[in-house]
């Protein structure tokens, strides 16, 4: 059975989209272009693959089985027309990153503008969120993560500094009034700002050394569910409402301008740096291919 490629991916379009009019806006096709093209292809294939009314447009059970298996299957077959076109023209497209917020803050400013000044040609989406996500299933080239939030079927570049550290700290004059802890548990007579994920879990603070591992619960008068939000403890941290323990990168234009005062500072704990991952069974998109090719670039000069 023939059936017209461009007929195929109107169908994706219509189906992801959820209506022709929205499919019209993404694809720059024209609503009745869309609507023939579907009308095509349901012949071909002698079922109908959408309900229709006039507020609305879902998939039959015929369409959204063949949405499963078709819209991965064309997300192949793009790239790997971009992977051909790269080797004789420079990369171009869309490059869609999910990120963690810290990532977002601290990390790819010193990487987007050299890349996208190398590439004019790629634009890039980045999506900053705290929660991991299913990349493939968010529409997303590649993520952003810690090791420990990493599946095993991904495939894992460093990226950024490969050693960061938590930072623990408070104004000084939070000090003076309150005292300077020596261990980690004198924490729990101070106010705490902390953070905690968006279902409400709370994040303990953990400290490390010689071996010694000490986890607390911090408490206090802020407690701020999302890394966007952590600026806003910051702040209240050099007003001097309590103590604070974050990235090390984030405090550090505070801690060098002595506006929050290092506690703690033998205890902070270490732990690697993150990493650009992707799926590794599928081929790489020639904006993903030089995003790698840019950090791999970047590591080597370090």
């Amino acid at each position: 059975m023939r059936i017209d490629m461009n007929d195929l991916s109107a169908f994706v379009a219509v189906a992801q989209a959820k209506g022709f009019r929205e499919a019209s806006r993404a694809s720059g096709m024209s609503p009745s272009s869309l609507s023939e093209a579907v009308r095509r292809l349901e012949t071909r294939l002698g079922t109908r693959l959408f309900h229709r009314t006039t507020r609305s447009v879902a998939p039959t059970e015929a369409g959204a089985r063949l949405l499963d298996r078709l819209a991965p299957a064309l997300t192949e077959v793009f790239a790997s027309l971009d992977t051909v076109s790269a080797l004789g023209d420079a990369p171009s497209g869309t490059l869609r990153l999910n990120v963690p917020v810290n990532v977002a803050r601290l990390i790819l400013p010193g990487i987007v503008t050299p890349f996208l000044a190398l590439h004019p040609r790629i634009r890039l989406e980045v999506t900053a969120e705290t929660d991991l996500v299913d990349i493939v299933a968010a529409g997303c080239d590649a993520g952003i993560r810690y090791e420990e939030r990493l599946a095993q079927d991904m495939i894992a570049i460093p990226i950024g500094p490969r050693r960061q550290r938590f930072a623990t700290a408070a104004a000084p004059a939070y000090l003076d009034r309150m005292g300077r802890p020596r261990h980690p548990r004198e924490l729990l007579d101070h106010a705490c700002l902390g953070s905690g994920s968006a279902n409400g879990v709370a994040h303990a603070w953990t400290f490390e050394r010689e071996g010694e591992l000490v986890k607390i619960d911090p408490s206090g008068p802020l407690v701020v569910r999302s890394g966007a939000a952590f600026d806003l403890a910051v702040d209240a941290a050099i007003a001097g409402l309590g103590v604070i323990s974050i990235f090390e990168d984030w405090l550090r234009p505070h801690l060098d301008s002595g506006a929050l005062e290092p506690i703690l500072e033998p205890w902070w704990q270490e732990f690697s740096g993150p990493f650009l991952y992707f799926s590794g069974s599928r081929l790489v998109p020639a904006p993903l291919r030089a995003f790698i090719d840019f950090i791999k670039g970047e590591r080597d000069i370090r």
